[in-house]
């Protein structure tokens, strides 16, 4: 007895526990790896602005289930709300997450491999494709990206996984914690109405096709309650356009290229270790840029794979069939409704976020492909001991390639920049008084594009619940406002200056009174929207009345020496200026567009490093 006892602890050491024990050194590994990235990612784009719309609103309804350009993710929104209320732009929460998540999403994986092949050290291979391939570093870097697809990727292994525990046991409750799951998925991402869709594969394919009508009637009571709410919300929401969804489907020709793009520019080359090059959108990201040679390489590797696989393995066709499927339908389909007409076929076709979470359906068909499933009866159309160790070059090459891609992805500023201009304008605000005037201009660039997010872009909405006291922001200066200041390319505030044409100040001022005084402009201003500043010394407040062209204004002007700002859209060759009510006498003159000023000590001295 004793001696059977030391057999079975042995074959648990150096059986079934040591490839969890593995597996498990292999996810802490990976953890360790990308921590090094996601640490030195900050917030980008999208999430500036979901983290004010949610400071905006209440926990309701309405705030998290709108439905944001196709996604439908009240479980993200949540996210982001509480996001902001938890330090607003708190990057070492959202990193702390990002890879508590990315541990779970590991875990999960590990889990569905061992119920669905058996603790053998087989399963090792799909879970390291799963650790190293770049598909998902893109994702990673994102904030919005994480807090949709990290769930996800939780939700599908451990959804699939009590399925097959259910297939094995008939116990119901196994059936209903794969529906939760699956609805958790649901909270989070819109491709997780698939899930169910792969149960039924595998179950018909791999798990004898048992007839477990509970459990389908289930599903599709999930199913059915998500697609009536996500499709209303689709057709009402409105968007950042202040439009509700139009469907509209692109061209044959746009459609194909895009899905092409999509399937040999990204999906192929990351599954063998790729992109090897990217395109940098901005500092902080970039595109796929697999090489046009390296595209060929990797289908021809592709090929060889699924050829290989299809001629040993019993049902690996379907297995590669379900990858195209789930691709075809999860990835493609939604580009094809709401982006590709925006972003184009390349830009679109080149997107790595679109489908990182497919790393995990790849995974797991790379298992089907070549690993027999637990108690499969004749798994093999040939011997399978004739692969031997074939898949250890192409394991080592894969690993290589991840790992030089990676390391190239990361060879950029990432977020370091972005962070420091919001934390020196986040501190700018905190060192100037309450009730400050600033003018709410746009953030540069590569914090948010104002082209996609509009007012969600200004500094006001990005910058303006970090500040400790109320700021008085405005979209243009008008009157005489004291003391206004700007934002400068560092994030530092600096007082505002106009930088255009000037009318030079006389040796005394212009005395203006009721009768319109032209003056005449050093050089002829085209038609647009324009600022002017005009100096003054009054006995009296007065307004002035400002002509531009046809345009006219008339602001209020203070008393004794100051300057007031006129907002006018026109053009001309000269500007008139009369007085209504009290007489002005006039100096300096500027027309333009307000700028920082180099006048002034910025506000702080040196911006804060990233």
């Amino acid at each position: 007895m004793a001696i059977a006892t030391m057999t079975g602890v042995r074959r648990r050491v150096y059986g079934g526990d040591a490839v969890l024990a593995a597996g498990l050194v292999m996810i802490v590994v990976q953890l360790v790896w990308k921590f090094d990235l996601v640490s030195r990612t900050y917030f980008r784009q999208d999430d500036f602005m979901f983290i004010a719309r949610g400071l905006a609103n209440q926990l309701s309804w309405d705030y998290l289930m709108r439905i944001d350009f196709g996604h439908l993710m009240p479980g993200a929104f949540a996210l982001h709300w509480a996001m902001g209320r938890l330090g607003v732009h708190n990057d070492a929460l959202a990193h702390a997450i990002t890879i508590g998540l990315q541990a779970a999403a590991s875990l999960a994986l590990l889990r569905l491999l061992k119920l669905l092949f058996g603790a053998r050290p087989a399963i090792l291979v799909p879970l390291g494709f799963s650790l190293l391939t770049p598909m998902t570093i893109p994702g990673l870097s994102w904030w919005a990206v994480v807090a949709e697809t990290l769930p996800f990727q939780i939700a599908l292994p451990m959804a699939l996984g009590s399925h097959v525990l259910y297939t094995r046991t008939g116990r119901f409750r196994h059936a209903v914690a794969a529906a939760g799951w699956t609805v958790f998925g649901m909270v989070f991402f819109v491709k997780a109405p698939f899930i169910p869709v792969l149960a039924f594969v595998l179950t018909l394919g791999w798990l004898g096709g048992r007839r477990l009508w509970r459990a389908w009637l289930l599903y599709l009571g999930v199913l059915v309650p998500y697609a009536v709410v996500f499709f209303r919300q689709l057709f009402t929401s409105v968007q950042l356009t202040n439009e509700t969804f139009q469907p509209a489907l692109p061209s044959a020709e746009v459609a194909a290229k895009s899905a092409w793009t999509l399937l040999t520019g990204s999906l192929v080359p990351t599954s063998m270790g790729g992109p090897w090059r990217w395109q940098p959108i901005g500092e902080d990201y970039a595109l796929a840029a697999t090489p046009p040679a390296l595209v060929w390489v990797s289908l021809a590797v592709a090929v060889a794979a699924v050829t290989v696989s299809v001629i040993w393995r019993r049902r690996a066709w379907l297995a590669w069939l379900t990858l195209l499927g789930y691709f075809l339908l999860a990835d493609v389909v939604p580009i094809m409704l709401g982006r590709v007409e925006l972003l184009g076929p390349d830009l679109s076709g080149f997107e790595l976020r679109y489908i990182s979470s497919t790393a995990v359906v790849v995974a797991l068909v790379i298992g089907l492909a070549f690993i027999p499933v637990a108690d499969e009866q004749q798994p093999w159309r040939r011997p399978a001991h004739r692969l031997g160790w074939v898949w250890v070059p192409p394991a080592a090459v894969f690993a290589a390639g991840s790992l030089w891609s990676v390391a190239a992805y990361a060879d950029r500023p990432l977020g370091v920049n972005v962070k420091s201009y919001v934390e020196t304008a986040t501190q700018a605000l905190a060192r100037v008084p309450a009730g400050a005037v600033v003018l709410d201009t746009h953030v540069p660039d590569k914090v948010a594009f104002p082209a996609f997010f509009y007012d969600y872009a200004r500094h006001s909405k990005v910058l303006g619940p970090a500040a400790p006291h109320p700021i008085a922001w405005t979209t243009r200066l008008s009157g005489p406002v004291a003391n206004p200041l700007i934002f400068d390319q560092q994030g530092r505030l600096r007082p505002v200056g106009v930088d255009g044409v000037t009318i030079p100040a006389k040796s005394a001022c212009t005395p203006v009174g009721r009768t319109e005084v032209r003056f005449r402009l050093p050089a002829p201003i085209a038609g647009g929207e324009h600022t002017v500043q005009i100096s003054y010394l009054n006995g009296a407040p007065t307004t002035l009345n400002v002509r531009l062209g046809l345009a006219q204004i008339a602001v209020p002007a203070g008393k004794d020496l100051g300057t007031t700002f006129a907002p006018i859209t026109g053009g001309g060759t000269e500007l008139a200026v009369r007085a209504i009510g009290p007489g002005s006498c006039v100096g300096e003159i500027r027309i333009g567009a307000p700028v920082p000023a180099d006048s002034g000590a910025p506000i702080p001295p040196q911006p804060v490093p990233g």
